[in-house]
């Protein structure tokens, strides 16, 4: 071998070793003062988690979040898309643009205390039983360790939270995402919370939602029935109809409701009257479909009834579009941050808790279990909606689920909110931290991976894609919780 291949296949190997060093460098710098702050973002997500704020009115939550970010450098985007509690927060110059999603509505109905058995801390009140206070801060906390990294690199790019409301059927992120603010994003990280720990391609169920609202006739429903038409009956007509319809849909298609009013007396024909439904499918254009047969049934509702009928649509979102280039990239941080070990305390918390859940003991998960990485999969299926769909078939997207919660917690349960006002809940969220963070420092140091993530998203989109919200040209619902 002559000289100089040998100088340059060392001068190769030098470089190939320091990008790993740096890449390990990284990681250790990130790890290390997410580590320090734990306690400090613990005590930021038990606010959120106290405040307790449903879809839209979340004014304490996303204040926190924004100040958070601010006091760390990050400007601040206050309001966007029409929406008064959604922000963008941007530290940094120039590409790639690498944005981190965060979340923080609560579930109306749901209010529960930090405790293994049931006991409400307001009755009626809300609860995050789909931990979003832990999602907020999480993402808010991975964004200012990315920063500080940067700062002390001199890495170039951009970092951008998005602070993202009323996840749970306000579909905040279409609005955000038809306001054109995910366009100059090169890839998009996010979380969620769970009772495990996966980063697989996975999808999620396309969903349109809306109230249907009848109006009809009062009277007296013993002394002049005649002379009085139903709102109730449009409402009851229309169920029946549409439950009539399940045997004749897709069998993964989803179908629910409930009657947010009825009328206020048996002894009033009520004139007015509200049902609330979600259909939910794999397929967007699936869902259309339903969602047109669903309209049609509630038409006839009312016309068989004597009635009228209106529907507004409250939200829509795309499936989620699984890209393999970015799901191995976060796998692989998943696995070298780890999952959640309990301590003893912790441990007893998840054995007590597991005693109110409505399943055989043998079909209970070893609670220890939440220090375990699912293995990874493509295109995990996943049967709830998100919002994140409709970003990601805008800009490379990719997330990845952690242990907030007792293994075998369902999600929106009480339970979930139990184990998320708890150290659980706070060391799932640091999980997920350091894995967004690992995972957006790769990125920024590797703009090859960016590339073919885009390429990837291309070619699953198809030449002709152009994206069109489900819920056309609505402005943000923002009363829709209330």
């Amino acid at each position: 071998m002559n000289t100089q291949k040998r100088n340059g296949l060392l001068l190769a190997a030098a470089l190939l070793l320091s990008g790993g060093l740096w890449a390990q460098s990284a990681h250790e710098r990130i790890g290390k003062e997410l580590n320090q702050k734990e306690e400090a973002y613990g005590e930021a997500a038990k606010t959120i988690w106290d405040y307790a704020e449903v879809g839209y009115q979340e004014d304490k939550s996303s204040a926190l979040l924004q100040d958070m970010l601010s006091k760390e450098g990050f400007k601040i985007q206050k309001g966007v898309a029409g929406i008064p509690t959604a922000f963008v927060a941007s530290f940094g110059e120039g590409q790639p643009v690498i944005g981190i999603l965060g979340e923080y509505d609560a579930l109306p109905g749901l209010s529960q205390d930090a405790w293994p058995s049931r006991k409400v801390l307001k009755e009626g009140a809300a609860g995050h039983a789909c931990g979003h206070h832990l999602f907020g801060v999480g993402s808010a906390a991975a964004a200012i360790a990315v920063k500080n990294w940067m700062v002390a690199t001199k890495q170039k790019g951009t970092v951008k939270v998005f602070g993202t409301p009323a996840e749970e059927g306000g579909s905040g992120k279409v609005y955000m995402v038809r306001a054109g603010l995910f366009d100059d994003v090169d890839a998009v990280l996010h979380w969620h919370p769970s009772d495990s720990n996966s980063a697989s391609a996975g999808s999620s169920l396309a969903n349109i939602s809306a109230k249907f609202r009848f109006s009809g006739i009062a009277a007296h429903a013993a002394a002049a029935p005649d002379r009085g038409r139903s709102a109730l009956d449009g409402v009851e007509a229309m169920d029946y109809m549409v439950n009539m319809m399940r045997e004749h849909v897709p069998s993964d298609a989803r179908i629910h409701y409930v009657i947010t009013q009825g009328g206020k007396a048996p002894n009033v024909v009520p004139d007015f009257a509200e049902v609330y439904y979600y259909v939910r499918h794999p397929s967007r254009d699936v869902v259309q479909d339903m969602w047109e047969r669903i309209v049609k049934a509630s038409e006839g509702a009312a016309l068989g009834t004597g009635t009228t009928v209106k529907h507004e649509i409250i939200g829509g979102v795309h499936e989620l579009l699984p890209l393999e280039t970015l799901a191995k990239v976060m796998y692989k941080n998943l696995t070298e941050v780890g999952g959640v070990k309990y301590d003893n305390a912790e441990m007893d918390f998840a054995k007590k808790m597991q005693t109110s859940f409505d399943v055989p003991e043998d079909k209970k998960p070893d609670p220890a279990s939440a220090a375990k990485i699912l293995p990874y999969e493509y295109e995990r299926a996943g049967m709830g909606s998100t919002d994140v769909g409709d970003v990601s078939w805008t800009v490379p997207t990719v997330g990845l689920r952690t242990a907030t919660w007792v293994p075998g917690t369902a999600a929106h349960s009480w339970q979930a909110v139990a184990a998320g006002g708890t150290s659980i809940g706070r060391k799932g969220m640091m999980v997920a931290a350091k894995t967004i963070a690992y995972t957006a420092a790769d990125l920024f140091q590797n703009p090859k991976a960016l590339s073919e993530a885009k390429a990837e998203l291309d070619e699953k989109r198809g030449k002709k894609f152009k994206y069109e919200a489900l819920l056309g040209d609505r402005p943000p619902a923002l009363d829709y919780r209330k």
